[in-house]
Formats: C-alpha cells, structure tokens, sequence
C-alpha cells in the first residue's frame, strides 16, 4: 500500500506516521507514506498557494495551479483512488475502510484556510469523504485518521490479524469488553467466564456481550446486524436476549 498526501504540512503526517502501528507498518514496508508539499509548485518568490476569494468574504482560498500540478507529479498506480477530505463528502465508516484497503495506492488532497478553489474538485474529479459533521482546521487530521484505520487491515500490521476482524464496526457491532490482570481490582471482578478457559463458551460470551453493547449504545448498527445473514449461533443469542428483556 502506497499513500501519498499533498500537504502544506508535511511534518504533521510524518510525526504521526512515525509511531505506533502505522510507523511500524511503515518501517516494515507494508505500506509506505510520502508527502507532496503544493508549494514546491508555485512560481513566486513567496511560494503562495491561495489567494482571496472572487465576490468577497473572509479567509483565503487554495488557488488550482498548485494542486492540480501536486497532484500530477505523482506516478499513479492502476488501483488508486484520489480522495479529498469535503463536508459534502460520503460517510468515512468501516465498510469504506475496508474497501480502501484493497487499493495498491492512495492519493489525499489536503486543504486549509477558507477552502479549495472548486475547480480542484471539478478538475480532478478526487472521490470526497467526510470524517463527521465538524469543522477541522486542515485535511491533514482526517487523513491521518484515515490512514490509520486501512494501516490496521494490511496484513502483518497488528500483532495478530484477527484483532482487525474482531475490532468494532467490523460486523455492524461494537465490540465486546476487555479485561487484564488484576482479576479484581477496587472490588471490581473479571467475568468468570473469561477465567474459565472454555474458548468456545467465552466466543459466545464476547459475541453476545457485542450484540448488547450495540442494542444500548448504537441501535441504529443494531438494526444493520440484524437485516444480515446471522449464523446459527448469533441467531441463539438474539433469542436469549429476547427472552431475557421478556422476563424484566
């Protein structure tokens, strides 16, 4: 996986992908990042990037020229997607991070100030994404969040890679809950269960504790798993569930 972010900041996403997961991906070379600054682009002593906006208002506007030439420099691969971060853009959300992750390559445009000309937008023609309804000050917060969350699907990223299967949004349920040692701590216990070595009882444990988490926190994910195929097993513990609100 190759992603290449055009940024007037480019510390800012080598600093973060520098640690953690996604800097031991990068070092490992199971992906790598590399950063286009649009200001090597510009012709003017001053390497200016926006202008003020045509009809008046406030704040500066990312001119076309740079962009459209940062964008151009970069040696496209045939799987590749050209994402720019808009409010207007789709819902960033697991299933779309999953789709992602099958790229070979992954362009970002990232803004600031007032905005983009929108003849980048017209021009390009990049795949726009939206991480949630609020205003950030750049793309770069976003990029990074993207980055992030297809870095963890690569294989040989985490640790072992059934923590990505197992992980919340994956199956349209939140995940379950975690526990270490100490098994008690200020009077509060481990569930016996996830003592009891019985991995076949705790995997329907963490699988219903997921279903409920989701039921009380994100019933709108709730209603997605249940128009799903379910297995056997979920099918049993919708069932429970069911009995057991019966009985209060």
């Amino acid at each position: 996986m190759e992603f290449n972010i055009i940024t007037l900041f480019p510390e800012v996403i080598d600093f973060y992908c520098s640690s953690s997961i996604v800097g031991r991906a990068r070092k490992n070379n199971i992906m790598s990042v590399n950063t286009i600054n649009p200001r090597e682009f510009t012709n003017d002593k001053h390497r200016t990037v926006d202008d003020t906006p045509y009809g008046g208002g406030a704040g500066m506007v990312l001119m076309c020229d740079p962009f459209f030439k940062a964008v151009e420099s970069i040696e496209k691969k045939q799987n590749s997607e050209l994402i720019i971060l808009t409010p207007s853009g789709e819902t960033f959300n697991q299933k779309l991070v999953q789709e992602l992750s099958n790229k070979e390559q992954i362009n970002f445009i990232c803004g600031h100030y007032e905005g983009f000309d929108q003849r980048i937008i017209h021009g390009l023609q990049p795949r726009e994404v939206s991480i949630g309804d609020f205003v950030l000050t750049g793309g770069e917060p976003g990029t990074l969040c993207i980055i992030d969350a297809i870095t963890r699907l690569l294989p040989g990223s985490l640790g072992a890679d059934e923590s990505a299967i197992e992980e919340s949004f994956s199956e349209d349920l939140l995940e379950y809950p975690h526990y270490t040692r100490p098994a008690e701590y200020r009077g509060m216990q481990v569930p016996e269960i996830l003592l009891s070595g019985h991995h076949a009882n705790i995997a329907k444990w963490r699988k219903k504790q997921s279903v409920l988490a989701t039921i009380k926190k994100r019933p709108d994910l709730f209603e997605k798993f249940k128009q799903k195929q379910l297995t056997k097993q979920e099918k049993e513990i919708l069932k429970e569930i069911e009995e057991t609100r019966g009985e209060e």
